[in-house]
């Protein structure tokens, strides 16, 4: 519709729309050349660019699967994502290199066919991170390759797979949930019609990770839903925001929660309302903030929704309300829930028990013909998140691992608003991303002087979602935890947002009758020197070697000033 209007511009290039849809064409022709057919599964590990954007809608046209890998992983939970979707590919970006060859001959491909990397042509990248003769120079491909639409692309249908979003589960690594065609396109366009009611004349700031739905979906997809451009940034940057929103006049914004607070913590300006921004949309903006930032940044509408990549159902707070995630038209419910012991309540019939309005509970989305689950690639972690039998015999419904509650801001349609409470079970969130317990006890446990870990998410003041927490039981004949040597340990072996920022040193593990860990006493004592008597640490925000905590540190961090 817009051929030549801009559709990116990234690090001081720009690309048309028909100069983007020539791009993504070369990209999937020189995929096609190197034997990837209709139904197969490519892994993408690529930061924020445009040739990111270009390699999946070119695998999209090809009738391909796109795994998007978190550009933070390293080690045993990037080959993880790798293996279990069982990728015949992976394409990665030349400045994540070292990354990829830390671990490729764990990952079952065949180096000098199966590895594609595409240059990073903005970006420094020094010579010594070039990629050898393992890995085949699909950018330098794509350049000779024809630029024509692909035949293949009539034949691809809503139903089948688009992407594979991973997400960190109750148990065990990472899980690829599964992406539909029609759900991507559903998304995308309530993200741009609906939600920022953008138009080609729009233009966009996306600096949110781009193999994250919220990046790739609401960002992306309502610049290809609508045609208005993007400005896309590598990584977010608090103290370039607001010069770049002014130089490129954006005036849509695609945010987490998180991002909002540390805009929020930069030196404030008189004039930090005078800029051409409008409208926002994506998650996680929580009540605390939302009208301060609305305040100083001029916005006059956000678009503030909730739903899990893998979910049945999605909240939408498109009538501009403050504070709210919106209404949803999905069949749901929210069920009580028993935060310590983990589980559902349910009465003498074995059946789920709704609470009252205004009361936080579980939510759970029905699933049926209109709300498919389409769950994750591993059948076993699919039924996992499914309840049965919740209202009546034979029913099913998606278990979000979210508490909700109904807030007044009155009913339109008949559908009441929402508003987000809290994670619960093994999962928390932290600087965005969720965060496996299950994941981060397994790596910790493999610590020499560790016999077992128990983890659990803490809250601290001025941070959104909740910092991770290990409590250690040492080996029997371990007297004081080497802290150099487990630090390295975990810097090493974990991204940041999932690294512990406290331990505590217990003497043992407490478990239940079914030996299940027990984390409510934990959460609640968290780390506050005047409740727990066990040694304490703690890793400072840039740090990366494990600290003692002492009461001055603790109070700093009560007061939300120690910058986390």
């Amino acid at each position: 519709a817009y051929p030549n209007n801009i559709a990116m511009l990234f690090e001081g290039e720009q690309i048309t729309w028909q100069a983007f849809n020539t791009l993504a064409n070369r990209y999937a022709h020189a995929f096609k050349a190197q034997g990837l057919v209709p139904g197969d599964t490519a892994s993408v590990f690529m930061e924020n660019r445009i040739e990111f954007l270009a390699t999946v809608i070119g695998l999209n046209k090809l009738g391909v699967t796109a795994s998007l890998i978190n550009t933070n992983l390293r080690g045993t939970p990037l080959a993880h994502c790798v293996k279990i979707t069982d990728s015949s590919k992976c394409i990665f970006g030349g400045e994540l290199t070292a990354a990829l060859e830390e671990v490729k001959e764990d990952l079952g491909l065949e180096e000098g066919r199966d590895f594609l990397w595409v240059p990073d042509r903005t970006g420094t990248m020094p010579a010594t991170s070039l990629p050898g003769n393992w890995a085949v120079d699909v950018g330098e491909q794509a350049e000779q390759a024809r630029s024509e639409n692909l035949a293949e692309t009539a034949q691809i249908t809503l139903g089948d797979s688009a992407f594979y979003i991973f997400t960190s589960g109750t148990t065990g690594l990472p899980k690829a949930a599964v992406l539909s065609n029609r759900r991507y396109l559903a998304l995308a366009t309530v993200a741009g019609k609906a939600g920022l009611k953008c138009t080609h004349k729009d233009r966009l700031y996306l600096c949110l990770p781009l193999y994250h739905a919220t990046g790739l979906g609401i960002g992306f997809g309502a610049g290809i839903t609508s045609g208005a451009s993007m400005f896309i940034r590598r990584k977010f940057s608090a103290s370039n925001f607001l010069s770049e929103v002014r130089e490129h006049q954006t005036n849509c914004f695609i945010y987490i929660g998180e991002l909002c607070r540390y805009l929020l913590h930069t030196p404030a300006a008189a004039d930090d309302h005078n800029n051409p921004l409008t409208r926002i949309m994506g998650n996680g903006l929580r009540p605390d903030v939302w009208m301060d930032f609305k305040k100083r940044f001029g916005i006059k509408r956000i678009t503030e929704v909730y739903g899990a990549s893998e979910g049945n159902l999605g909240f939408a707070n498109l009538l501009n309300k403050d504070c709210t995630v919106g209404m949803t038209p999905g069949r749901h419910a929210l069920v009580q829930y028993d935060v310590l012991n983990d589980e559902i309540i349910r009465n003498a019939e074995g059946r789920c028990i709704e609470v009252q309005p205004g009361e936080p509970g579980l939510l759970l989305g029905h699933i049926n013909e209109e709300a498919v689950f389409e769950g994750y690639t591993n059948p076993e972690a699919t039924e996992k998140k499914i309840v049965r039998n919740a209202f009546e015999d034979g029913d099913a419904w998606f278990n979000s691992g979210d508490l909700m509650k109904q807030v007044e801001v009155g009913f339109t349609l008949g559908y009441p608003h929402y508003q987000f409470v809290d994670r619960v079970g093994d999962t928390f969130r932290w600087k965005g991303e969720n965060v496996s317990t299950n994941e981060v006890g397994e790596i910790i446990n493999g610590f020499p002087q560790v016999q077992i870990s128990n983890l659990y998410g803490v809250a601290v003041p001025g941070a959104d979602g909740r910092a991770g927490m290990a409590a250690l039981a040492l080996e029997p004949d371990v007297e004081q935890l080497d802290l150099e040597g487990f630090s390295e340990h975990v810097v090493s072996r974990l991204p940041s947002y999932a690294r512990p920022v406290f331990l505590r040193i217990e003497s043992e593990i407490d478990v239940t009758g079914t030996f299940k860990m027990v984390k409510g006493a934990l959460r609640e004592q968290g780390y506050d020197p005047d409740k727990v008597a066990d040694p304490l640490y703690v890793m400072k925000p840039g740090g990366s070697v494990y600290e003692p905590l002492d009461r001055d540190y603790a109070a700093l961090i009560a007061r939300g000033e120690a910058g986390f």
